[in-house]
């Protein structure tokens, strides 16, 4: 049972809200082993939520992932991987673009904000 944590244990690890887990069991990105009304999450499991969140921070959907994660079921780790490098392209293009629209408005910010410093210490 060490392998093992129950449903409020995994919503500690994971720092997620008892709402997310089930939503999460609910769109069927994890399937957590039931013994009547309570949970248990396993190596497996654990293993998932790890990619979810890491997948999350990165900016892909649950969508996204939960197809990623259906991939090493139905053709393996080669094919997962694969997919995976053509997510990560994709998503690396859209942080690029972001970041440069953030450096703009930093930019525009600043300059926004001399301006208005000078003024009032005029």
């Amino acid at each position: 049972m060490a392998d093992v944590l129950s449903f409020k244990e995994m919503c500690a690890r994971f720092d997620v809200t008892p709402r997310t887990l089930r939503y999460y069991e609910y769109i069927e990105l994890l399937s957590p082993q039931k013994e009547g009304r309570s949970r248990f999450y396993g190596p497996r499991e654990i293993a998932r939520m790890t990619l979810i969140l890491r997948g999350r921070r990165f900016g892909f959907s649950l969508e996204e992932l939960r197809q990623w994660l259906l991939i090493y079921d139905q053709k393996g780790t080669d094919e997962q991987n694969r997919v995976w490098v053509e997510l990560a392209d994709r998503q690396l293009g859209v942080l690029m673009e972001q970041r440069n629209e953030l450096d703009v408005a930093i930019a525009d910010l600043k300059a926004l904000r001399d301006n208005v410093a000078k003024m009032v210490s005029s």
